[in-house]
């Protein structure tokens, strides 16, 4: 290691311990490293094992999962941090229903150090929500997200391009089957995307039946390469 690089951790760790800590929000002992402490970080369910490259189901050595293999979904590839379940799964309930809006900002951090910065596309779309659910609701999650990995990576972010046109029932209280048809043509993009590589930013994959969908539209406008970023992968065994 370079002395350059041993006294940039040297700052690093001086100006984290020297930061008021703050209860950890997982465990409640004092953290000096952001919202949750460095022992709670440890126990998070990330999604470090092989996984498919396109959908980021688990596989024996990262090759292509059978399931897209059958059917590959419209997005090219897939980015999670996470595994969908606990304490990871508390996180994210918390920050959609219990408004713990700082979390996105946690989360979104995680999924942009997990970017490849090689390939970066050229900008990043939130998964919309529908205006009645976004009045209920006051805030989309999902554009939490994205406008943080946006400006983590310095690329365009396009909050408006895309709207949900269809108020379909939550995915998650369908059964998987059933998904796919709920979300259809329930997206539309207004935006030009022509030879665009594109970013969909959305807090949690399951089927991929919502960001299919969104992708389709995205075709529709011509965009070229669809990359799937999200905080967290639902994996078969925690549904």
């Amino acid at each position: 290691m370079s002395i350059l690089r041993s006294a940039s951790l040297n700052i690093r760790t001086v100006i984290e311990h020297i930061q008021p800590a703050q209860p950890c929000v997982l465990c409640g002992s004092m953290s000096h490293d952001g919202l949750w402490c460095a022992a709670c970080d440890k126990a998070m369910p990330y999604l470090d094992t092989p996984h498919c490259p396109v959908c980021a189901l688990p596989t024996l050595s990262g090759e292509v999962c059978g399931q897209c293999l059958k059917q590959l979904p419209l997005f090219n590839s897939t980015s999670a941090v996470f595994s969908y379940s606990f304490p990871l799964d508390k996180l994210i309930l918390a920050m959609k229903y219990g408004e713990q809006l700082v979390l996105a900002h946690a989360l979104a951090r995680k999924l942009a150090q997990r970017i490849d910065k090689n390939s970066l596309p050229d900008c990043v779309l939130p998964m919309p929500l529908h205006p009645t659910k976004l009045r209920e609701r006051g805030f989309n999650q999902s554009l939490l997200l994205a406008a943080t990995v946006a400006r983590e990576l310095d690329i365009q972010l396009l909050p408006d391009s895309c709207q949900r046109v269809r108020d379909t029932p939550p995915q998650s209280a369908l059964p998987w089957k059933e998904r796919g048809r709920n979300v259809r043509n329930a997206f539309r993009c207004d935006q030009d995307l022509t030879g665009k590589h594109i970013a969909l930013v959305d807090d949690v994959l399951t089927t991929g039946a919502s960001l299919n969908a969104l992708s389709a539209a995205a075709q529709q406008r011509g965009a070229t390469q669809i990359s799937a970023w999200v905080i967290a992968r639902t994996l078969p065994h925690h549904e």
